[in-house]
């Protein structure tokens, strides 16, 4: 079987997502880098495999995929090996429910938040800006509304985001977070916060050994 092929540059947070997955499945994949300098994203055949112009991309065969979530979910579908990599939590509606329910906290209430910071801290400077503050006093007060409702979640599950057992809804929130807790914000903000950061500590345990036990 060809290894599926991504589409973009490892250190972009939505290509990062992917890879994750495919290391978590062990699946086969090979990366081809799009050169944004040369707008190689805006170009037609890159607009064939994503028609926003952006990455990552997907490749399985004859199938192309974009948006990163959606990626993930069919890894974990197609390429997992065992049950010990059902992220997904499938087999079983109600668990699988709440995944996805947390996934859409994820990317509906935690990501903004956290790549609004990051584009001030770490896009604008480099491209020759001054961060906007307000911008990020804003981006870390929605964050901490975010976090304080995590906080109590975990303490129900004494665990991860979707229960006892950790699954995509917690793997989907690395790329940012590591980027985000090389800011000054990082101890401050999760700080506040003991079962959060009892969490992240776990998830980033877990993905650094191979192991995902509570």
């Amino acid at each position: 079987m060809s290894p599926v092929k991504v589409f973009g540059s490892a250190p972009f947070t939505n290509v990062a997502r992917v890879l994750l997955c495919l290391e978590e499945v062990g699946a086969d994949y090979e990366i081809v880098e799009v050169d944004f300098g040369a707008r190689e994203h805006k170009g037609p055949d890159h607009l064939a495999r994503n028609p926003f112009g952006q990455v990552p991309a997907f490749q399985d065969g004859d199938l192309m995929l974009f948006e990163s979530r959606a990626i993930c979910r069919y890894i974990l579908r197609k390429h997992r090996a065992t049950d010990e990599a059902n992220l997904l939590q499938e087999g079983d509606p109600s668990e699988s429910a709440v995944v996805d329910a947390w996934l859409d906290v994820e990317a509906l209430r935690y990501e903004p938040s956290v790549h609004a910071v990051f584009v001030q801290r770490r896009v604008v400077p480099a491209l020759g800006g001054e961060p906007d503050e307000r911008v990020i006093a804003e981006s870390v007060a929605r964050l901490r509304e975010t976090l304080a409702v995590y906080e109590a979640r975990l303490e129900a599950t004494r665990g991860y985001l979707a229960g006892g057992e950790v699954s995509l809804a917690n793997l989907s929130h690395f790329p940012y977070t590591r980027y985000f807790m090389e800011m000054p914000y990082a101890a401050p903000v999760f700080g506040a916060y003991p079962r959060v950061t009892a969490w992240w500590e776990r998830c980033w345990r877990g993905r650094r050994s191979g192991r995902w036990s509570p």
